[in-house]
């Protein structure tokens, strides 16, 4: 399998792991985001709309289900890119759970600092209720993720 093959398929990977993660999660009546807000933010960007006072208060636009979940796999697919370009190619034949964990953690600056803000909950969900927990909530969903993307590479190296 190509590099670029094998970057594709860890990032997707390690996206459906956290999505059983969320799922999971789910069957115990604890929510996660609703992709269907991400896709609301992102398809307001044509409009030149990058920031909301409330994104589930904004208006819905069409195929924001459709463009929120694709958002969320092609972020997932970067995030694997981002492990590669700082940890090298290498990293595919021989993964390490700490390189894979580390990028997980350093992922969550995004939805703290930029989405957050962005749909209007404030800057590492200030503006909710509960912030701490939400914050907890974001680190443990982005180690989840790293740690998907390592049992996919693993996988991968399997194949």
């Amino acid at each position: 399998m190509n590099i670029l093959l094998k970057i594709i398929t860890i990032g997707v990977g390690a996206t459906l792991i956290l999505d059983l993660w969320n799922y999971l999660l789910n069957l115990l009546n604890v929510k996660s985001l609703n992709y269907r807000y991400v896709g609301r933010w992102i398809g307001n960007f044509v409009n030149g709309k990058f920031y909301h006072n409330n994104i589930m208060l904004s208006a819905p636009v069409p195929n924001e289900l459709f463009i929120g979940w694709t958002a969320h796999y092609m972020i997932g697919i970067s995030f694997s890119f981002l492990l590669i370009i700082v940890f090298g190619h290498h990293w595919l034949e021989k993964p390490s759970l700490i390189h894979a964990i580390t990028i997980g953690f350093v992922t969550v600056v995004f939805p703290l600092f930029i989405m957050q803000p962005a749909l209007g909950f404030g800057i590492a969900s200030s503006n909710l209720p509960n912030p701490i927990v939400r914050i907890l909530k974001s680190i443990v969903t982005h180690l989840v993720y790293g740690s998907g993307l390592y049992l996919s590479a693993l996988l991968v190296n399997k194949i």
